[in-house]
């Protein structure tokens, strides 16, 4: 029991998430603050699986739900403060399109990547997001940390977060808060070009509009994964309800009928079999939470 006005019992996730699967929360809260989140935290018995959900830009929530507290930050923690020497202080709930936007309108360049990253702030930093040739860790200065178990809260400079490809020293006992962007001035007008370029990008090349978490698995060195499953013969290729998209091998798209099990088993069926082909052994970068098959391993 979480005895707290700002917890609530049995919250569907589904819709949470962008592939809209998956069962509630035993019990589910959305800060709007640091005081709100440490005063939760202070009243959920230790023993409590906690599962930090941002934008659900990149998971799977198991079908059975999280027999836990799930945490999703609001309010305040989507704040942004842009200032004059170039500093970009965002909360972690912040979607990174909009950071992106944000800053370019104010003339600051180096956050043009984000946005065509669909997810929040908090997500960039614990997978170090990136893409278009860049990354969280070139333009990151410095994070505010909380702790789950402790509640205590720590400022972690980028250096010891030890950032590299969708890696980061972050455990599952900590919740980034805040984090500190260091940006450089730029022409408004060219820094929306890039944006506009980037977005142009994506809806050529990725499937847009569909029930997909993004890029399913990190792209081992020298070859991208969406490559890898073209190589194979897998572009296309489906399971029921679930398929790897035709526009993009490294996505893969739900119909409204899928299930959370069905994505996680046709997950792993790409998987296997690029292994049976190539020998390469492909690893997922979405995190499927709550209880799978015997292959996941989830808590």
């Amino acid at each position: 029991m979480i005895e707290h006005a700002s917890v609530r019992r049995d919250v569907p996730l589904g819709e949470l998430t962008t592939y809209k699967v998956g069962g509630p929360a035993r019990w589910f809260a959305e800060p709007g603050d640091l005081e709100e989140l440490r005063s939760i935290l202070a009243v959920t018995p230790d023993d409590t699986v906690i599962v930090v959900l941002g934008r659900g830009s990149n998971v799977v929530i198991a079908d059975g739900g999280i027999d836990g507290l799930v945490i999703r930050l609001g309010g305040a923690f989507a704040a942004m403060d842009l200032r004059a020497s170039g500093e970009v202080v965002a909360g972690a709930a912040t979607p990174l399109p909009k950071l992106a936007r944000t800053a370019a309108v104010r003339g600051l360049a180096g956050l043009e990547f984000y946005v065509g990253i669909p997810g929040s702030v908090g997500g960039a930093v614990r997978m170090n997001a990136g893409g278009h040739g860049s990354e969280t860790s070139a333009v990151l200065d410095h994070v505010v940390v909380v702790d789950l178990a402790s509640g205590s809260v720590t400022q972690r400079d980028t250096e010891s977060l030890d950032l590299s490809y969708r890696h980061s020293n972050l455990t599952e006992a900590e919740i980034v808060v805040q984090a500190t962007f260091l940006t450089t001035p730029g022409d408004p007008e060219e820094i929306e070009a890039t944006l506009r370029e980037i977005t142009r990008w994506r809806k050529d090349h990725q499937p847009g509009g569909t029930l997909n978490a993004g890029s399913v698995f990190k792209n081992p060195a020298g070859e991208p994964a969406g490559a890898i499953i073209d190589r194979c013969g897998l572009k296309g290729r489906s399971i029921g309800p679930v398929h790897v998209s035709p526009l993009h091998g490294n996505f893969l798209v739900a119909t409204r009928e899928a299930t959370a099990e069905d994505i996680f088993a046709f997950v792993h069926e790409i998987k296997d079999r690029v292994t049976e082909l190539t020998g390469i052994i492909l690893e997922p970068e979405i995190r499927f939470l709550g209880h799978f098959g015997a292959q996941s391993g989830t808590s």
